[in-house]
């Protein structure tokens, strides 16, 4: 019997972003044009849930080119971007690519590009080993761009080329913590040039934002997404400091605390840009086995943005 009344508070906007959805249709796409098995550098997106969904219906997931076995078969670079080196490596191996790479990454990429043609040493926000940072950096020559990860890195970083500096951020970071440390680099380089529209993209902010508005409501938080999901993982900080510190991501469905839910009333629930709806279906479906659930969706902004995909592809 279903004795226990709970009342879940669903974030909106949450879950895929136009460059998920994007990358996504591109892998689809393929596969319908040539025919499987086309091979994916990396996983397209983090999240399981979709890389074995496209698996199922021929798409092979490499981490690097030559790992593909069928060189003559197309290759897709995943939504993070990849360094120039794995384009060019794609040429010399004859291999036809498909960039998937999301559109406002690439804006990341042509802001360093600009910057370092420019003759300014650029400085990039972001998470070490984060395939999006190693896409950026690798746009740039060595010892041309530096990796600024915290408060502490600012703090120690000297500009030894003597070249005016300039900053780029990973687009998937926290939206705080980024304003802190570009507090920071301003602070100790007044000159430092910022990009003139914000890196951080429109689905981090606006994900952020919706979790932040509802977390103090909450007496826990559950972020749907995989563990290796920057965005998700930013979610799970964003709840904790607005408020909601019992606040966690679930990477399957197997690890659903019932028992801690039994001793609440409220819970917020959102998704990270690369985790499908359906995964946050299945968890409320979940809860509606074993609670009396009462469900409000807090929307703070309709999205309508939609990325064209490859014209070769249509």
């Amino acid at each position: 019997m279903k004795s226990k009344e709970i009342k879940i508070l669903l974030a909106a906007p949450r879950g895929f972003c136009a460059g998920v959805e994007r990358a996504i249709e591109i892998v689809k796409k393929s596969i319908e044009k040539y025919g499987p098995p086309v091979y994916v550098r990396h996983e397209i997106v983090h999240n399981k849930h979709v890389v074995d969904s496209l698996k199922k219906i021929g798409a092979i997931f490499v981490e690097e080119l030559h790992e593909v076995e069928d060189k003559s078969r197309p290759v897709i670079f995943s939504a993070h971007g990849v360094p120039k080196e794995v384009p060019a490596e794609a040429k010399n191996l004859n291999m036809e690519y498909i960039d998937a790479t999301c559109p406002l990454v690439s804006k990341v990429h042509r802001e360093a590009e600009n910057l370092n043609k420019n003759g300014v040493h650029i400085l990039l926000i972001g998470h070490k080993n984060h395939p999006e940072v190693i896409g950026t950096m690798g746009q740039i020559p060595k010892g041309e761009i530096d990796l600024i990860e915290n408060i502490n890195d600012v703090d120690n970083y000297h500009n030894e080329s003597q070249k005016k500096l300039a900053f780029v951020t990973q687009t998937t970071l926290s939206v705080d913590d980024t304003k802190e440390i570009v507090l920071a680099l301003k602070k100790k380089f007044p000159e430092i040039k910022e990009p003139i529209k914000e890196d951080i993209c429109y689905a981090t902010t606006n994900r952020q934002a919706a979790v932040k508005k509802i977390a103090n409501e909450c007496d826990m938080f559950f972020i749907i997404g995989s563990r290796n999901s920057s965005n998700s993982l930013r979610l799970v900080e964003v709840a904790k400091k607005s408020g909601c510190l019992n606040s966690r991501l679930i990477h399957s469905e197997n690890t659903i605390p019932l028992e801690e839910i039994e001793k609440i009333d409220t819970i917020g629930i959102s998704s990270g840009a690369s985790a499908p709806e359906i995964l946050v279906d299945n968890f409320i479906k979940n809860l509606k086995k074993q609670f009396t659930v009462a469900i409000e969706e807090v929307e703070i902004v309709k999205e309508n943005i939609i990325f064209k995909i490859p014209g070769k592809l249509n």
